[in-house]
């Protein structure tokens, strides 16, 4: 019976997601997804309690699958160190049609406790991620810090605030010129030499070689 549940839950999960990424959240009604999936309302309300309650499900699950993605990418010995860390930041990016309306619709001034939710999650789970990959750099004497989890507590937190469009408004030349101070504040914080860092310019630039950090999750 768990096991019947768990599916049921994710079918309705899996409905909504597509129908959001393809409608919009505001665009999608609980009857199409009652529709796609093939149940009764009294099924629905069973696992959700409202439209709201299974985006802020789907918000979880996607921080549940690009963390997993992240991990993943940290623990491949086969990759460099430095190209590690830049898959790592590379995969908190969400690239499909309805992670994209996860992350719209997270942003609404309305959907403020759901933000607050998913920057948690960037906050405490990712600096330990990158942390381990920094101290394999130090083992390497490709870094230089003390503080490893730190540096990378600041990086985040920076990034997670300053980058994020709901909390503060960039133009491109401002969004350029915060991109290049963060890479040179990092080299400090690392330490290594000045201009070591820069290939890692990629992780901000989009498919046409802008300096954008696309979809970004927080």
């Amino acid at each position: 019976m768990r096991k019947e549940a768990e599916e049921r839950r994710n079918e309705i999960l899996d409905a909504a997601d597509e129908l959001f990424g393809q409608q919009g959240f505001d665009g999608t009604s609980t009857n199409e997804i009652l529709q796609k999936v093939g149940i009764a309302r009294g099924t629905l309300y069973y696992h959700f309690k409202s439209k709201e309650d299974i985006m802020d499900a789907l918000i979880e699950r996607y921080s549940e699958r690009i963390l997993k993605a992240a991990k993943a990418i940290a623990a491949n010995k086969h990759i460099a160190v430095y190209e590690r860390i830049i898959g790592v930041v590379m995969a908190l990016n969400v690239s499909d049609d309805s992670g994209k309306e996860v992350i719209e619709h997270m942003h609404k001034p309305q959907n403020a406790l759901m933000h607050q939710k998913i920057q948690k999650v960037i906050v405490n789970e990712v600096p330990p991620i990158l942390t381990d990959i920094i101290r394999e750099g130090i083992e390497q004497q490709l870094f230089h810090t003390p503080y490893p989890y730190e540096c990378m507590e600041m990086i985040v937190a920076y990034t997670n605030t300053v980058f994020d469009d709901a909390m503060v408004n960039l133009t491109a030349e401002q969004f350029a010129h915060r991109v290049q101070a963060l890479i040179f504040n990092v080299e400090r914080l690392l330490g290594v030499e000045r201009g070591s860092l820069q290939h890692m310019m990629k992780m901000f630039a989009n498919e046409n070689g802008d300096m954008e950090l696309n979809n970004n999750p927080h």
